[in-house]
């Protein structure tokens, strides 16, 4: 079997891969995560971004996976709809 990582929140080890990708940009890197955040889309979604800073972001804080984590996390601080008819209607 192919490691891929040991964290049950990447379980096809995508992040993972994305740090030991050379060269990686943000842009690609980016697509990587959302298509990690789409299958692991669930309510605790900071926790998850502050786990994989952690575990792998702390090991190459240059990194560009490192960078887009840290934006996610920024993100997840905002609150409400941003958005939608919901975002139309306010103001």
């Amino acid at each position: 079997m192919v490691y891929k990582g040991d964290l049950e929140i990447d379980p096809r080890g995508m992040i993972y891969e994305a740090y030991r990708m050379e060269p990686i940009t943000v842009a690609d890197a980016r697509v990587i995560f959302l298509d990690w955040a789409m299958e692991a889309a669930k309510a605790d979604m900071r926790a998850d971004l502050e786990l994989l800073l952690r575990t792998y972001g702390q090991h190459a804080p240059d990194h560009p996976m490192t960078q887009v984590i840290k934006e996610g996390l920024s993100q997840s601080a905002i609150k409400g709809r941003r958005g939608g008819r919901s975002g139309r209607m306010r103001g």
